[in-house]
């Protein structure tokens, strides 16, 4: 009886020989990427349009004045932007000690000093209004303005006291002065304080006029309630930026109370300027240039023999 051999189980097969391969095989160690860095445009704080929602870097923000470079869209500039922009020299700030009190110990969901410490710390200032002298090119006057990042560029009795001491500069040097507006009105926190600010920044005004110091408005987006019917409004010369939204109330309270549906545009800078209101819509890239050559005009008197100044 033939008996056959056993088999040798232990002889490899084509897939032990494989796995044997895969098991043992030493992998190759990756080589490591470059190191990515950041570039500047991946880490410069940015800001999106309001318009177009473009993402644009704060360096070309500023280079740009402010002005989104895709769609156009004035943005909000800070006061000191603002003044830094519009001034080739700066002389003095003036003001710049007056310090904002609670006469009213007000208290709405907040305590009226509070409001004041969150808004010195977003925008860096100490109150709404920024007033300086200094010179645009070889004229010399008198700018403030607006910083509407603090509590909406509401007018308190320390406004009033920058801009009156902005008008007496101006009236003693006899230079112009020259206002950026941007506001929603007078401050609630300090009551009749705050509106009777309107009445002393209107006397400031016409002691200018009086003696034919020319007094120019700019106004930004966006500018209402008592600074619309006080200061704002009492310019020589009205100038405006594109956009800007321009009123005493807004349009959900006009709409409300005369119980209408109003066209959208009937605030806004290019409605008024077609209407009379306001004397020119200006794109804030040729401003400064606008402003230098309206007040050049209107100061040339003074080069004159026996002006009446």
């Amino acid at each position: 009886m033939n008996q056959t051999a056993p088999q040798n189980t232990d002889t490899p097969t084509k897939s032990d020989d494989l796995a044997g391969t895969w098991l043992t095989r030493p992998i190759p160690k990756v080589k490591p990427r470059a190191k990515v860095t950041l570039t500047a445009v991946e880490t410069e704080p940015s800001t999106e349009c309001p318009n177009c929602h473009a993402v644009i870097t704060n360096t070309a923000l500023i280079f740009n004045a402010y002005v989104c470079p895709h769609c156009d869209e004035h943005l909000i500039m800070s006061a000191r932007t603002r003044l830094k922009w519009l001034f080739d020299d700066i002389d003095e700030t003036l003001g710049g000690e007056l310090v904002t009190g609670n006469p009213l110990d007000f208290v709405d969901s907040k305590p009226y000093p509070q409001r004041l410490r969150e808004a010195q710390t977003k925008t860096g200032e100490n109150e709404a209004l920024l007033a300086m002298t200094g010179r645009v090119r070889d004229l010399a006057l008198v700018a403030c303005a607006f910083d509407f990042g603090f509590m909406g560029g509401s007018m308190g009795s320390v406004v009033g006291d920058r801009f009156v001491l902005a008008a007496q500069a101006a009236w003693q040097r006899r230079i112009p002065l020259v206002c950026f507006a941007a506001s929603g009105g007078a401050r609630m926190q300090e009551g009749l304080l705050s509106l009777m600010q309107m009445a002393r920044t209107a006397a400031a005004i016409e002691r200018l006029k009086q003696v034919q110091v020319p007094y120019l408005v700019v106004l930004t987006n966006p500018v209402y309630g008592g600074v619309t019917a006080s200061l704002a409004m009492l310019g020589d010369i009205q100038l405006a930026e594109p956009k800007a939204m321009i009123g005493f109330a807004g349009k959900r309270v006009i709409e409300q109370t005369v119980r209408e549906v109003l066209d959208e545009p009937f605030q806004r800078a290019e409605f008024l300027a077609e209407h009379g209101v306001i004397d020119q819509v200006v794109h804030r890239h040729q401003l400064k240039d606008t402003i230098y050559r309206l007040l050049s005009k209107l100061t040339f008197y003074q080069t004159l023999p026996n002006h009446p100044v």
